[in-house]
């Protein structure tokens, strides 16, 4: 099964997140799904997909420790340019979906805000910095075999074990080609 960025968004819109209620809020009774109550200040576990309306709402917001930011952007840039070569710092399984909305929110502020596009960018510059940095790791992995494959596959994101298992089917097809390939069929 080919796993895209739209698979998995779907698969984390469907999954449950924790909020904290920001006020009292009474039984909510959906199709066959029933949330609340919810009480000042506790914390819940809810859909994602739901706990976005709830959010714009004002009735609860993201648990802090869950969202992303600007600082904990900076924190991974950090670890990924301390790691020694061949390593690949651990990532939580949802981080792109959560960076891909991060971005989106910022870029909505713009509108309001004008002086947001320059904390847009920086994000912008700060993901860019990840993901250039990630991709060069998992090229690198790919192309030399399956050496590290279990530990390596712990630390990294869905996204990137498909992007990792496509690029190690291509860099393998491709040196078989070449280093199995026999006189004869050169000249083909």
């Amino acid at each position: 099964m080919h796993i895209t960025n739209r698979n998995l968004d779907f698969c984390y819109e469907n999954s449950l997140v924790k909020v904290i209620a920001d006020r009292n809020y009474p039984e909510l009774k959906l199709a066959g799904l029933s949330v609340g109550p919810f009480d000042e200040g506790n914390e819940y576990e809810i859909f994602y997909w739901l706990a976005e309306q709830f959010v714009e709402q004002g009735i609860v917001h993201f648990r802090e420790d869950d969202s992303l930011d600007a600082a904990k952007l900076y924190k991974i840039v950090w670890k990924e340019r301390v790691q020694i070569a061949g390593q690949i710092s651990e990532l939580p399984e949802d981080f792109y979906p959560k960076l891909r909305r991060f971005l989106a929110t910022i870029r909505q502020e713009i509108t309001k805000k004008p002086e947001k596009i320059q904390e847009y960018e920086k994000t912008k510059h700060l993901a860019g910095d990840i993901v250039n940095s990630r991709l060069k790791k998992l090229v690198a992995l790919s192309s030399s075999g399956p050496v590290q494959t279990d530990q390596l596959l712990k630390k990294i994101t869905k996204e990137e074990r498909t992007l990792y298992e496509q690029l190690s089917k291509i860099i393998g097809e491709w040196k078989a080609q070449i280093l199995e390939c026999e006189v004869g069929e050169i000249a083909k």
